[in-house]
């Protein structure tokens, strides 16, 4: 019995999975939740060994990124599918750089979904038309090669803190914040992707799934 748990902010998303996957013999979910914080709560709380599959969504709406949720669930010990609607292929990408197992799109049917979760299982590669097409689309963020300070510093610029709160959020000197997002504005300039203003640097963070649409006010320039 494949052991299975479900990240998804959508509930009814994640409901129609979840009574899905439990109408399999060959599937049990073990846990159905919001965020990965409340699966590894409820992985300390309840003592359980980690989920055998999990399937993630790829954007959830706690303010976490893509990265942070992968690297956290994986690290932990579980391998991790992408439920992706698949328009983000720069979001898609980080996820993969990140550690995902493979991505399985929000249009599929349920049985490709449940034989996602069986070729992962087994320990065997996901190849899916979403997953090549996320790869061999997104060269703008791969050739902007943002740092991962680059990224700290413009997800929490973008999404609306001043300059100096963002320095004061990570512990590095206000300069230092500063000379990050000019070498950032640099790099996007470079592929072809412009931003002069704090509005548009908000732009690139939510096009590279750096920051979700709900928690950024735009800001000031």
């Amino acid at each position: 019995m494949i052991r299975v748990a479900l990240i998804d902010d959508h509930e009814s998303v994640r409901l129609g999975l979840e009574a899905a996957s439990n109408r399999s013999d060959a599937i049990s979910v073990v846990f159905s939740g919001a965020s990965v914080a409340a699966y590894l709560d409820w992985r300390l709380f309840s003592r359980e060994q980690p989920a055998d599959v999990i399937v993630l969504d790829l954007t959830l709406g706690d303010g976490a990124t893509v990265t942070e949720n992968v690297t956290r669930l994986v690290a932990d010990g579980s391998p991790v599918i992408i439920h992706s609607v698949a328009d983000r292929p720069t979001a898609v990408r980080e996820a993969l750089v990140a550690g995902a197992a493979g991505v399985v799109s929000k249009a599929a049917r349920i049985d490709d979904v449940i034989s996602a979760i069986g070729t992962v299982a087994r320990g065997d590669s996901l190849d899916t038309v979403e997953w090549a097409s996320a790869i061999d689309g997104d060269r703008a963020f791969a050739d902007a090669q943002l740092s991962a300070r680059e990224r700290d510093v413009l997800r929490l610029y973008a999404a609306g803190l001043p300059l100096k709160a963002v320095a004061d959020r990570l512990g590095i000197a206000y300069s230092t914040a500063k000379e990050n997002i000019t070498r950032v504005r640099v790099k996007y300039v470079e592929v072809g992707r412009p931003a002069p203003t704090k509005i548009d640097l908000l732009r690139r963070a939510m096009e590279d799934g750096l920051v979700s649409e709900g928690v950024a006010d735009g800001g000031h320039r």
